[in-house]
Protein backbone atom coordinates (compact mmCIF):
# COMPACT_ATOMS: atom_id res chain seq x y z
CA UNK A 1 0.00 0.00 0.00
CA UNK A 2 2.99 2.26 0.48
CA UNK A 3 4.06 1.70 -3.14
CA UNK A 4 0.56 2.55 -4.36
CA UNK A 5 0.66 5.83 -2.43
CA UNK A 6 -2.18 4.87 -0.08
CA UNK A 7 -0.11 4.79 3.12
CA UNK A 8 2.94 6.75 4.19
CA UNK A 9 5.75 5.34 6.30
CA UNK A 10 5.80 6.59 9.89
CA UNK A 11 9.28 8.06 10.04
CA UNK A 12 8.99 8.96 13.73
CA UNK A 13 8.35 5.35 14.77
CA UNK A 14 10.78 3.47 12.59
CA UNK A 15 11.87 1.47 15.62
CA UNK A 16 8.55 -0.35 15.43
CA UNK A 17 9.62 -1.97 12.16
CA UNK A 18 10.74 -5.54 12.74
CA UNK A 19 14.23 -6.37 11.60
CA UNK A 20 14.32 -8.61 8.58
CA UNK A 21 16.01 -11.93 9.18
CA UNK A 22 15.83 -11.54 12.96
CA UNK A 23 13.81 -14.70 13.33
CA UNK A 24 13.66 -16.79 10.17
CA UNK A 25 11.24 -19.29 11.69
CA UNK A 26 8.69 -16.68 12.67
CA UNK A 27 9.07 -14.88 9.35
CA UNK A 28 8.34 -18.15 7.58
CA UNK A 29 5.21 -18.66 9.68
CA UNK A 30 4.02 -15.15 8.86
CA UNK A 31 4.46 -15.71 5.14
CA UNK A 32 2.66 -19.04 5.20
CA UNK A 33 -0.19 -17.60 7.26
CA UNK A 34 -1.07 -14.73 4.93
CA UNK A 35 -0.81 -16.90 1.79
CA UNK A 36 -2.84 -19.85 3.17
CA UNK A 37 0.01 -22.28 2.71
CA UNK A 38 1.20 -25.12 4.91
CA UNK A 39 4.00 -23.86 7.16
CA UNK A 40 5.41 -27.09 8.62
CA UNK A 41 5.43 -30.76 7.82
CA UNK A 42 6.15 -32.85 4.73
CA UNK A 43 3.71 -30.81 2.61
CA UNK A 44 5.28 -27.48 3.50
CA UNK A 45 4.63 -24.78 0.92
CA UNK A 46 1.47 -26.29 -0.54
CA UNK A 47 -1.91 -24.65 -0.38
CA UNK A 48 -4.06 -25.63 2.59
CA UNK A 49 -7.08 -27.84 1.93
CA UNK A 50 -10.31 -25.86 1.57
CA UNK A 51 -13.99 -26.66 1.15
CA UNK A 52 -15.74 -24.59 -1.48
CA UNK A 53 -19.19 -24.10 -2.85
CA UNK A 54 -20.46 -22.31 -5.92
CA UNK A 55 -19.62 -18.62 -5.55
CA UNK A 56 -22.54 -16.29 -5.28
CA UNK A 57 -23.48 -13.75 -7.87
CA UNK A 58 -21.76 -10.43 -7.40
CA UNK A 59 -23.73 -7.29 -8.02
CA UNK A 60 -21.75 -4.66 -9.84
CA UNK A 61 -21.48 -1.53 -7.77
CA UNK A 62 -22.45 1.70 -9.45
CA UNK A 63 -20.25 4.77 -9.55
CA UNK A 64 -22.14 6.36 -6.64
CA UNK A 65 -21.42 3.45 -4.28
CA UNK A 66 -19.76 4.31 -0.97
CA UNK A 67 -18.13 0.89 -0.64
CA UNK A 68 -14.41 0.60 -1.33
CA UNK A 69 -12.85 -2.84 -1.88
CA UNK A 70 -9.13 -3.36 -1.91
CA UNK A 71 -6.95 -6.44 -1.29
CA UNK A 72 -9.76 -8.36 0.36
CA UNK A 73 -10.85 -5.52 2.66
CA UNK A 74 -13.96 -3.40 2.27
CA UNK A 75 -14.92 -0.06 3.77
CA UNK A 76 -18.34 1.58 3.65
CA UNK A 77 -18.25 5.34 4.04
CA UNK A 78 -21.88 5.44 5.16
CA UNK A 79 -21.39 3.27 8.27
CA UNK A 80 -20.97 5.46 11.32
CA UNK A 81 -21.88 5.59 15.00
CA UNK A 82 -22.91 8.71 16.84
CA UNK A 83 -21.78 9.30 20.42
CA UNK A 84 -25.30 8.70 21.79
CA UNK A 85 -25.85 5.44 19.88
CA UNK A 86 -24.66 3.12 22.63
CA UNK A 87 -25.75 -0.07 20.86
CA UNK A 88 -23.62 0.74 17.82
CA UNK A 89 -20.69 1.72 20.01
CA UNK A 90 -21.01 -1.56 21.88
CA UNK A 91 -20.97 -3.46 18.59
CA UNK A 92 -17.88 -1.53 17.52
CA UNK A 93 -16.11 -2.34 20.80
CA UNK A 94 -17.01 -6.00 20.45
CA UNK A 95 -15.65 -5.97 16.91
CA UNK A 96 -12.37 -4.42 18.01
CA UNK A 97 -11.90 -6.72 21.01
CA UNK A 98 -12.93 -9.94 19.25
CA UNK A 99 -10.44 -12.82 19.40
CA UNK A 100 -8.49 -13.93 16.37
CA UNK A 101 -10.20 -17.34 16.25
CA UNK A 102 -13.82 -18.17 17.02
CA UNK A 103 -14.14 -21.38 19.03
CA UNK A 104 -17.75 -21.80 17.87
CA UNK A 105 -16.59 -22.26 14.27
CA UNK A 106 -13.67 -24.50 15.18
CA UNK A 107 -14.03 -28.29 15.09
CA UNK A 108 -12.11 -31.54 14.67
CA UNK A 109 -12.79 -33.87 11.78
CA UNK A 110 -13.08 -37.64 12.07
CA UNK A 111 -9.45 -38.10 10.99
CA UNK A 112 -8.11 -35.61 13.57
CA UNK A 113 -7.72 -32.54 11.36
CA UNK A 114 -8.73 -29.03 12.38
CA UNK A 115 -11.65 -27.59 10.44
CA UNK A 116 -12.36 -23.88 10.64
CA UNK A 117 -15.57 -22.43 9.24
CA UNK A 118 -15.38 -18.97 7.72
CA UNK A 119 -17.92 -16.45 8.94
CA UNK A 120 -18.44 -15.16 5.41
CA UNK A 121 -17.57 -17.27 2.34
CA UNK A 122 -14.83 -15.94 0.12
CA UNK A 123 -15.59 -14.75 -3.38
CA UNK A 124 -14.35 -18.04 -4.80
CA UNK A 125 -16.86 -19.93 -2.63
CA UNK A 126 -14.48 -21.08 0.14
CA UNK A 127 -16.46 -21.90 3.28
CA UNK A 128 -14.06 -24.04 5.37
CA UNK A 129 -10.30 -24.34 5.78
CA UNK A 130 -8.70 -27.63 6.86
CA UNK A 131 -5.40 -27.74 8.78
CA UNK A 132 -3.21 -30.39 10.30
CA UNK A 133 -3.00 -29.88 14.09
CA UNK A 134 0.66 -28.84 13.99
CA UNK A 135 0.08 -26.48 11.08
CA UNK A 136 -2.89 -24.94 12.88
CA UNK A 137 -0.66 -24.22 15.89
CA UNK A 138 1.81 -22.59 13.50
CA UNK A 139 -0.98 -20.33 12.24
CA UNK A 140 -1.76 -19.32 15.83
CA UNK A 141 1.93 -18.67 16.54
CA UNK A 142 2.01 -16.22 13.65
CA UNK A 143 -0.65 -14.14 15.43
CA UNK A 144 1.44 -13.64 18.58
CA UNK A 145 3.11 -10.20 18.49
CA UNK A 146 6.73 -9.76 19.39
CA UNK A 147 7.61 -8.39 22.84
CA UNK A 148 7.64 -4.62 23.38
CA UNK A 149 6.03 -3.92 20.02
CA UNK A 150 3.14 -1.47 20.23
CA UNK A 151 0.38 -2.57 17.88
CA UNK A 152 -2.06 0.20 18.80
CA UNK A 153 -2.15 3.32 16.65
CA UNK A 154 -4.35 6.22 17.70
CA UNK A 155 -6.16 8.35 15.15
CA UNK A 156 -8.69 11.16 15.23
CA UNK A 157 -9.01 13.00 18.54
CA UNK A 158 -6.67 10.45 20.18
CA UNK A 159 -3.84 11.13 17.72
CA UNK A 160 -0.67 12.56 19.31
CA UNK A 161 -0.95 15.86 17.42
CA UNK A 162 -4.69 16.30 17.82
CA UNK A 163 -5.77 19.58 19.42
CA UNK A 164 -8.68 17.79 21.11
CA UNK A 165 -6.56 15.08 22.76
CA UNK A 166 -6.14 17.08 25.96
CA UNK A 167 -9.92 17.08 26.49
CA UNK A 168 -10.53 13.34 26.05
CA UNK A 169 -7.53 11.73 27.78
CA UNK A 170 -7.50 11.10 31.55
CA UNK A 171 -4.00 12.52 31.95
CA UNK A 172 -4.96 15.70 30.03
CA UNK A 173 -1.96 15.25 27.76
CA UNK A 174 -1.77 16.91 24.38
CA UNK A 175 -0.78 20.01 22.48
CA UNK A 176 -1.70 23.42 23.81
CA UNK A 177 -4.96 24.51 22.12
CA UNK A 178 -5.35 27.76 20.28
CA UNK A 179 -7.15 30.35 22.41
CA UNK A 180 -8.94 31.71 19.35
CA UNK A 181 -10.73 28.38 18.92
CA UNK A 182 -12.04 28.37 22.49
CA UNK A 183 -11.36 24.69 23.09
CA UNK A 184 -10.26 24.87 26.71
CA UNK A 185 -10.43 27.99 28.85
CA UNK A 186 -8.90 26.24 31.88
CA UNK A 187 -5.66 25.36 30.12
CA UNK A 188 -2.49 26.27 31.98
CA UNK A 189 1.08 25.99 30.86
CA UNK A 190 2.48 22.70 32.11
CA UNK A 191 6.03 21.57 32.53
CA UNK A 192 7.38 18.90 30.15
CA UNK A 193 7.20 16.35 32.97
CA UNK A 194 3.52 17.13 33.59
CA UNK A 195 2.64 16.98 29.90
CA UNK A 196 4.20 13.53 29.52
CA UNK A 197 3.16 12.13 32.87
CA UNK A 198 1.11 8.96 32.51
CA UNK A 199 -1.43 7.50 34.90
CA UNK A 200 -0.20 6.09 38.18
CA UNK A 201 0.11 2.34 38.58
CA UNK A 202 -2.89 2.41 40.94
CA UNK A 203 -5.00 4.09 38.27
CA UNK A 204 -3.83 1.57 35.69
CA UNK A 205 -4.80 -1.37 37.92
CA UNK A 206 -8.24 0.11 38.46
CA UNK A 207 -8.80 0.98 34.82
CA UNK A 208 -7.46 -2.19 33.20
CA UNK A 209 -8.05 -4.96 35.75
CA UNK A 210 -10.76 -3.33 37.93
CA UNK A 211 -8.52 -3.72 41.00
CA UNK A 212 -9.09 -0.80 43.35
CA UNK A 213 -6.28 -0.49 45.88
CA UNK A 214 -7.14 3.10 46.78
CA UNK A 215 -9.87 1.88 49.16
CA UNK A 216 -9.04 0.22 52.48
CA UNK A 217 -10.38 -3.33 52.61
CA UNK A 218 -11.05 -3.04 56.36
CA UNK A 219 -12.71 0.35 56.88
CA UNK A 220 -13.52 1.38 53.30
CA UNK A 221 -11.61 4.64 53.65
CA UNK A 222 -9.40 6.28 51.03
CA UNK A 223 -5.81 5.08 50.84
CA UNK A 224 -3.00 7.11 49.36
CA UNK A 225 0.63 6.35 48.63
CA UNK A 226 2.94 7.99 51.16
CA UNK A 227 6.17 6.48 49.84
CA UNK A 228 7.39 4.56 46.83
CA UNK A 229 10.22 2.17 47.66
CA UNK A 230 12.24 1.05 44.65
CA UNK A 231 15.60 0.14 46.18
CA UNK A 232 15.93 -3.69 46.06
CA UNK A 233 17.99 -3.78 49.28
CA UNK A 234 15.39 -1.83 51.23
CA UNK A 235 12.58 -3.98 49.83
CA UNK A 236 14.47 -7.13 50.84
CA UNK A 237 14.94 -5.85 54.40
CA UNK A 238 11.25 -4.97 54.73
CA UNK A 239 10.12 -8.36 53.45
CA UNK A 240 12.59 -10.11 55.76
CA UNK A 241 11.25 -8.16 58.74
CA UNK A 242 7.64 -8.98 57.84
CA UNK A 243 8.56 -12.64 57.49
CA UNK A 244 10.16 -12.68 60.93
CA UNK A 245 7.17 -10.87 62.41
CA UNK A 246 4.78 -13.41 60.93
CA UNK A 247 6.91 -16.28 62.23
CA UNK A 248 6.86 -14.84 65.77
CA UNK A 249 3.08 -14.42 65.64
CA UNK A 250 2.61 -18.02 64.51
CA UNK A 251 4.92 -19.25 67.27
CA UNK A 252 2.92 -17.31 69.87
CA UNK A 253 -0.31 -18.91 68.67
CA UNK A 254 1.22 -22.36 68.93
CA UNK A 255 2.30 -21.71 72.53
CA UNK A 256 -1.28 -20.86 73.48
CA UNK A 257 -2.48 -24.34 72.55
CA UNK A 258 -2.33 -27.12 75.18
CA UNK A 259 0.69 -29.39 74.95
CA UNK A 260 0.38 -32.56 72.96
CA UNK A 261 -0.15 -35.73 75.05
CA UNK A 262 -1.25 -39.33 74.68
CA UNK A 263 -4.81 -40.49 75.43
CA UNK A 264 -5.57 -40.92 79.19
CA UNK A 265 -4.88 -44.30 80.78
CA UNK A 266 -7.83 -44.15 83.22
CA UNK A 267 -10.90 -46.13 82.13
CA UNK A 268 -13.89 -44.34 80.77
CA UNK A 269 -16.84 -43.58 83.05
CA UNK A 270 -19.06 -45.55 80.71
CA UNK A 271 -16.88 -48.65 80.77
CA UNK A 272 -19.22 -51.66 81.28
CA UNK A 273 -16.70 -53.24 83.65
CA UNK A 274 -17.19 -50.34 86.08
CA UNK A 275 -20.98 -50.56 86.13
CA UNK A 276 -20.93 -51.98 89.71
CA UNK A 277 -19.93 -48.58 91.00
CA UNK A 278 -23.44 -47.37 90.27
CA UNK A 279 -25.34 -50.36 91.76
Amino acid sequence: MEKRGILERDAENTWLTLEEGEDDTLTQLHGASVTYRIAVGPQQGRKVFTLQTLPGREDKADSSSRVANHAGFSLHAGVMAEAHQRDKLERLCRYISRPAVSEKRLALTANGQVRYELKTPYRNGTTHVIFEPLDFIAKLAALVPKPRVNLTRFHGVFAPNSKHRVQVTPAKRGKKPDKSEGLDTNWRDKSPAERHRAMTWMQRLKRVFNIDIEVCEHCGGHVKVIASIEDPKVIEQILKHLKQKTAKANAAKQRELPPERAPPLTPSLFDPSQSRLFD
